[in-house]
């Protein structure tokens, strides 16, 4: 069985959406599964951390000149809030392009008081306020790095998509994914969800130097992986420094965490309805059942475990819960 999430309201269910995750070890053995760990879904941006890796592998990072910041940025999904926008448009200054150079397209930026606010302001939005613009300008750095033309950088037979894939391979020890295309233009891959808690549980484990690089990246500037009210930007504070976590469209999360004796886990958290909003109560379930969280940790995420619903008056009308079921 899987994560059945309740959504309250007034004291009375009103509707239900359904979870299934997998933790995995070292190893690569099951530790949880709540439904079926072979899952095939799309990992979407919870992929950012290995795609910049290739980046990494290649030196392109190096060549750029890039901060621990912007490394961080790479792998995000963040809010288009002006720190987000002005990392992003230093990276691409570093590698000497503009966010002409950009397939990824342009949308709002996710942040309501940064988009509010350029409304008012009558700021036209660019790919730079796009919540994957970190990881295209690490894209970028790597043709550059590659001495490949920039042009057609997101499809699947270019230099840049093909290095992504080999270490994808690498890493996984698959050679062959079904793919889609992702919101940003670039290849999106299908996985198991124990693959998909593999890929994490490796690049908490410390033994790839591109993927310790990157952990670190994201651990020491969680601000930049999302933003303000942003679930991992909060969950990677609150777990200072042995735990990131990365989401992805459709509901899709991954998450490494090093362990107090020296090890990693990996794990991977799916809403099946692609509903983000019971996404953080599913995780924090698993890691309750794990005990992974320490009463500190489980206090200061509790918000996310019994997720509080309000009306546009601010009005308390209920919440989100959730719960492994029993076989």
């Amino acid at each position: 069985m899987g994560i059945l999430c309740t959504v309250s309201r007034g004291g009375y269910t009103e509707s239900f959406h359904v979870a299934y995750a997998v933790a995995v070890d070292e190893a690569g053995e099951i530790l949880l599964s709540c439904g079926d760990p072979d899952y095939l879904t799309f990992i979407r941006s919870s992929l950012k951390p290995f795609q910049a890796a290739a980046a990494l592998d290649a030196g392109a990072h190096e060549a750029a000149g890039f901060s621990s910041e912007e490394l961080a940025l790479m792998c995000s999904s963040h809010n288009g809030e002006e720190v987000h926008v002005k990392t992003a448009e230093s990276m691409l200054n570093k590698i000497g392009l503009d966010a002409s150079a950009y397939e990824c397209g342009k949308h709002p930026p996710y942040h309501r008081k940064t988009r509010y606010q350029h409304l008012k302001d009558g700021v036209e939005w660019t790919a730079l306020n796009n919540n994957c613009s970190g990881k295209h300008a690490g894209m970028l750095s790597l043709a550059k790095k590659l001495g490949a033309d920039p042009k057609g950088y997101t499809e699947q037979d270019h230099p840049v998509q093909k290095k992504i894939f080999e270490k994808l391979s690498e890493i996984t020890g698959q050679n062959d994914f079904p793919t889609g295309i992702d919101g940003c233009s670039v290849p999106a891959p299908i996985m198991s969800l124990k693959t998909v808690a593999g890929l994490f549980q490796k690049l908490a484990a410390g033994t790839d130097p591109s993927l310790h690089k990157l952990f670190d990246a994201m651990s020491s500037h969680p601000y930049l992986i999302g933003g303000e009210k942003r679930f991992d930007t909060d969950f990677i504070n609150v777990m200072k420094g042995r735990a990131v976590a990365k989401v992805g469209g459709e509901a899709i999360r991954g998450i490494g965490i090093k362990t107090e004796d020296g090890k990693s886990i990996g794990i991977a958290v799916k809403i099946l309805d692609g509903a983000q909003r019971p996404a953080p109560a599913a995780l924090i379930t698993v890691l309750d059942q794990l005990g992974i969280l320490s009463e500190k940790e489980s206090e200061a995420l509790s918000d996310y475990s019994t997720i509080k619903l309000t009306n546009h008056r601010n009005i308390c009308i209920g919440h989100i819960t959730a719960e492994i079921q029993k076989s």
